[in-house]
């Protein structure tokens, strides 16, 4: 399973310059500051969470216990930059409501890891 979340790291690594490099270039003539704050935000937080994806599946190796990190960075990750992406672009703003939900997993995925690491 390492590289495969090796590989789901690199993925979201990839579509954060994409996405970093889209609302830098292809969205700033069309989206007002605080939309674009919110692109930037979505592209930065899902570049933190593939490195992060990347190094739990390279401690994985040498490691057990974190099955649970990773899971819940991705997943995270997903729902946090992914309703961020959608408010920047109009969504309804309820949507803003689910976004913390993708922050907890992210945080939860880093203190399981973190437990994990800090008991082997």
């Amino acid at each position: 399973m390492t590289s495969a979340w090796l590989g789901w790291g690199a993925l979201c690594c990839a579509v954060s310059v994409v996405a970093g490099a889209f609302g830098a270039h292809g969205l700033e003539s069309r989206l007002d500051t605080d939309a674009l704050a919110l692109w930037e935000t979505a592209a930065r937080y899902l570049m933190y969470a593939g490195l992060g994806v990347m190094l739990m599946g390279a401690r994985s190796a040498s490691t057990t216990g974190l099955p649970w990190s990773p899971v819940l960075l991705l997943a995270g990750s997903v729902v946090f930059s992914g309703t961020l992406f959608a408010l920047a672009l109009g969504a309804p703003r309820w949507l803003g409501a689910v976004t913390p939900l993708g922050g907890l997993g992210m945080i939860l995925g880093f203190l399981f890891f973190a437990w994990s690491a800090l008991r082997s």
